[in-house]
């Protein structure tokens, strides 16, 4: 492997990581504006009109005829579709606090698993480095948090949310000798459009408001956040996380969604002038030297 590829998929992790962090800004933004699953229908459905202007334009190239499509539909109903159900459910009866605790504790399923379903064994001083960057995920969020609740409901649907995060790491991961990154992106993106869409007109048609489906497109702060959740957080970052899994192992490029963390606590105090504490400091040094140790030495295992 030639020095620039050997390096590329952990440019694309660090790239999905930035962007993600980012999408937080944009989506607590339009929650204001929109409701959940409504946002989650535009979101999916821009995605999904953009990248088949792009297959129709022939910028990209996706051909699914003899290959198993319920590989396919197996990914992209665990993500997006019960992933995001999940979260938002579980976030609406938990803490924030906890959500992020539950989120962070991905990359150490993802560890688990992949020993379980794809052979994939890290060594000791790995698992250890996985540990320190969750570690300084969940320190962070505890600090960052004054108020702590206790709704077991809630909990469990979030773990439901970090097992479905879990199991889509592990089959990109596994299909990715079937299915290239823009392939599986692709299917995921019109599964969630149809899936989050169909949902949304239901609970319009149930008020008596489908006519004002598409209201919320004309408030600058949903059309923004639309756009960008939609092409960078969808396209893009799913994009990079399915090429970055077809590269690396699954353990070694879910760690890197911790940073996210860290993007997002910079992204509220450079922009929306939120405070900055020590422990965030702590915590960002815990997740970078997770993430870098995780890395490095499975760099220097697969050498070997």
């Amino acid at each position: 492997m030639i020095e620039k590829e050997r390096y590329l998929p952990y440019l694309a992790a660090g790239g999905m990581a930035l962007i993600f962090g980012l999408s937080f800004l944009f989506t607590k933004e339009a929650l204001s504006q929109v409701e959940p699953i409504h946002l989650l229908g535009f979101r999916f459905g821009i995605a999904a009109i953009v990248l088949s202007i792009l297959k129709i334009t022939k910028v990209i190239k996706i051909e699914y005829k003899g290959k198993e499509l319920r590989k396919l539909a197996t990914i992209a109903l665990v993500q997006p579709v019960a992933y995001f159900i999940f979260e938002v459910f579980g976030i609406q009866l938990a803490s924030s606090s906890e959500a992020g605790m539950m989120i962070a504790l991905i990359p150490a399923m993802v560890t688990i698993l992949a020993v379980i379903f794809l052979k994939e064994f890290p060594s000791r001083i790995q698992v250890m480095f996985v540990g320190l960057s969750v570690t300084g995920a969940i320190f962070t969020i505890i600090m960052k948090s004054s108020e702590i609740g206790s709704n077991m409901t809630g909990i469990i649907i979030l773990l439901m949310a970090v097992s479905c995060g879990s199991i889509f790491n592990i089959l990109s991961r596994k299909y990715s000798m079937d299915f290239n990154p823009v392939e599986i992106t692709y299917a995921m993106m019109c599964v969630g459009a149809i899936t989050f869409n169909t949902i949304a007109v239901i609970q319009h048609i149930i008020k008596g408001e489908l006519s004002n489906y598409f209201v919320p497109l004309l408030n600058l702060k949903v059309i923004s956040a639309v756009l960008y959740l939609g092409i960078l957080s969808s396209i893009i970052a799913f994009f990079l996380a399915n090429y970055t899994l077809s590269k690396i192992e699954a353990s070694r490029s879910a760690v890197f969604a911790n940073i996210s963390s860290i993007v997002s606590i910079i992204a509220g105090i450079v922009i929306r002038h939120e405070p900055f504490y020590w422990y965030q400091i702590v915590g960002a040094i815990m997740i970078l030297s997770g993430v870098w140790g995780t890395n490095y030495f499975g760099i220097k295992a697969n050498r070997k």
